[in-house]
């Protein structure tokens, strides 16, 4: 698979993700909506790392049927204010919208995380409403990608 351009990837975003696990308790929720939904050349790494394009896109397609469960397993640990249950669904959501190029969702996730292990569930509740709106975006967009638009 050939990186043509197309994915929205440029150095500053390459940049802001990664930095995302070390300033995420700082990056505001309007600086993560600046990045692209999909950054297909990280996809690109998950289908090099598995060297089977197959397997990463069924991947792909486990995480867009999953995608609703995860949600609501993510609100409603939040919702009780199950923090073990919360961190365990929000690194899920965190490390398999990363593997499938979520940047923005891994973004949000990250910044989640971060609310979560403080204890802060009352700015955490609000995030989900961004989180269920880039999750479908996210869905919608690998659905009309390459990646899976064949299926």
């Amino acid at each position: 698979m050939s990186n043509s351009g197309s994915s929205e990837v440029n150095d500053s975003v390459d940049q802001s993700v990664a930095s995302m696990t070390t300033d995420s308790a700082v990056l505001p929720d309007t600086q993560a909506t600046e990045l692209p939904l999909l950054d297909l050349a990280a996809f690109q790494i998950l289908e090099d790392q598995l060297d089977n394009p197959l397997i990463a896109r069924s991947f792909a397609r486990d995480f867009t049927k999953l995608w609703e469960k995860r949600y609501r397993t993510l609100a409603a640990a939040i919702e009780l204010e199950d923090i073990p249950a919360a961190v365990d669904a929000v690194l899920s959501l965190k490390t398999s919208s990363t593997m499938v190029g979520g940047v923005r969702l891994a973004a949000l996730a990250s910044r989640l995380e971060d609310l979560i292990r403080t204890r802060d569930l009352h700015e955490a509740i609000p995030l989900l409403a961004s989180i269920s709106g880039c999750g479908d975006a996210t869905v919608e967009q690998l659905q009309s990608s390459y990646v899976l638009r064949n299926d």
